[in-house]
């Protein structure tokens, strides 16, 4: 059996706090994804593995089980060792067999050994703790963690929402309720959603990091709201009063004659709510958007003020 080195396989350092991990394992697993290598083996091997080490790193009971193993001297630098020399003899046992029967579609042996299902291994054993026996070790259910990306306007809303997701290499359609409010990096939990352990009395849960997207004209920073607004030369020049669509309802909006692109309106408390009733500011950028086509009578316009105006917009 051979030690994995974690740390080493997602690129961070023993002392990575949990976001450096869990950016490091979205950096490779979309550079490995099976998708982008399709028939690729060695990325293939690759995508398991980083899966395999954000199983346990991004987990903090496995991660903190993981240190005192790393620390045991005859595992390091990739050594392989022999389960046997610590009083430990598999042979025709239920490890073996829930091994096979893992859930976690293809981790190495020595992640089922200490991380799995059925682990035959405790930390203790190795630090002089009680041995393994087959009538003590209990089976634990475990959590499994994925990301759902939902739209601004669902997270400032909430609502009941539907989503495909591969577990154990089969495809499930669920349903989660979001919140209003939720923020991204907020987590929601799908109860008795996650794998089951081998005898299969037992489930985890399903947790969801959400992550709150943007669009090419809305996004949140923080509880602040940054919105686009195009309005037409005329309304920039003199000034105008428009009804404005924001995520929590349309506003009306009135826009300074002389405005010019990239000014910005603070409309303040018109922000985003969170779960807590904290509410931002909502930022208005105006970008003029001039007529196009033309029609003749807007081009004839357009050229009787060219003639009238001393305006420069270069100086």
């Amino acid at each position: 059996m051979k030690y994995k080195d974690y740390y080493k396989i997602l690129g961070v350092n023993e002392n990575a706090s949990h976001a450096e991990i869990k950016k490091a394992y979205r950096k490779l697993a979309k550079e490995y994804h099976p998708d982008t290598h399709p028939g690729d083996k060695e990325a293939e091997k690759n995508f398991k593995e980083i899966n395999e080490a954000y199983e346990v790193l991004g987990n903090e009971e496995k991660r903190k089980k993981y240190d005192q193993l790393k620390n045991y001297q005859g595992f390091q630098n990739g050594a392989e060792f022999d389960p046997s020399q610590f009083g430990f003899n598999f042979s025709n046992s239920s490890y073996e067999t829930n091994f096979r029967q893992s859930s976690h579609g293809g981790f190495s042996d020595f992640f089922e050994a200490f991380f799995g299902d059925g682990a035959g291994f405790d930390i203790n054993d190795f630090f002089g703790g009680t041995r393994y026996s087959s009538q003590s070790f209990q089976q634990q259910p475990s959590n499994v963690e994925a990301e759902l990306n939902i739209t601004l306007e669902e997270a400032y809303h909430g609502k009941e929402k539907k989503f495909m997701i591969n577990l154990g290499n089969q495809d499930r359609t669920l349903s989660v309720k979001i919140p209003a409010g939720i923020l991204s990096g907020e987590r929601v939990k799908l109860k008795g959603q996650g794998f089951k352990t081998a005898s299969g009395n037992q489930q985890g849960d399903l947790i969801l990091n959400i992550n709150v997207k943007d669009d090419k004209n809305i996004k949140l920073e923080g509880l602040d709201i940054h919105q686009k607004l195009y309005v037409s030369p005329w309304e920039a020049a003199l000034g105008a009063e428009i009804k404005f669509e924001s995520i929590a309802g349309g506003i009306k909006v009135k826009i300074p004659s002389g405005s010019q692109s990239g000014k910005k309106l603070k409309l303040s408390g018109k922000g985003y709510r969170d779960r807590k009733g904290r509410r931002g500011d909502l930022y208005i950028e105006i970008l003029i958007k001039n007529p196009y086509p033309l029609s003749e009578k807007e081009k004839r316009l357009y050229e009787s003020l060219r003639e009238v105006s001393s305006f420069n917009p270069r100086m």
